[in-house]
């Protein structure tokens, strides 16, 4: 199955809702080249209450509802569309990440079809999955490295460096 046409329907629904989100997770590692595979989509956002609306709106745009499968012990919020195989976590704080600002300033901007997407840096990917520490995470630790080390061996430009002088308040 092609899932560029359900992630370029779900990008439509955020860029019309406004929402900001990151890629991560495999499907991330996937864009950067990766030979991974997976079964749905993970995002890394801000839960404020403006994009908590946000999100719902995305959800009612696409015909999908929002779970909160492992609520109360996880942020999770899973958007759910049997009817197109549709299924995207969001989270607002992953393993290995800091913050949200830090993933998003080292990301990759694609554009795929017009539409904004923000894919986490392989390097964030790797410190994810390893800060996790499941065995899946785990196992596919290996191929990540290989992906990044192949991409540094083709001089493909690394993700943005931190910025090295500090943000002032309010910016």
């Amino acid at each position: 199955m092609d899932a560029a046409p359900l992630l370029v329907r779900l990008l439509q629904a955020f860029d019309a809702a406004r929402l900001e989100t990151v890629l991560i997770g495999n499907a991330a590692a996937a864009i950067h080249g990766a030979p991974v595979t997976t079964l749905d989509f993970d995002f890394m956002f801000r839960a404020t209450p403006t994009n908590l609306r946000k999100l719902k709106a995305v959800a009612a745009a696409l015909g999908a509802v929002i779970l909160r499968p492992y609520y109360p012990v996880s942020n999770l919020y899973r958007m759910v569309d049997d009817a197109t195989g549709l299924q995207a976590d969001f989270m607002p704080a992953i393993h290995g990440v800091r913050s949200f600002e830090g993933l998003r300033a080292r990301a990759v901007k694609h554009s795929p079809h017009g539409c904004t997407l923000l894919v986490a840096a392989l390097e964030d990917i790797i410190a994810s999955k390893r800060a996790a520490g499941r065995d899946r995470d785990l196992a596919v630790l290996p191929v990540l490295e290989r992906t990044l080390q192949a991409l540094a061996s083709t001089g493909t430009p690394p993700a943005p460096k931190k910025r090295s002088s500090p943000r002032r308040r309010g910016s």
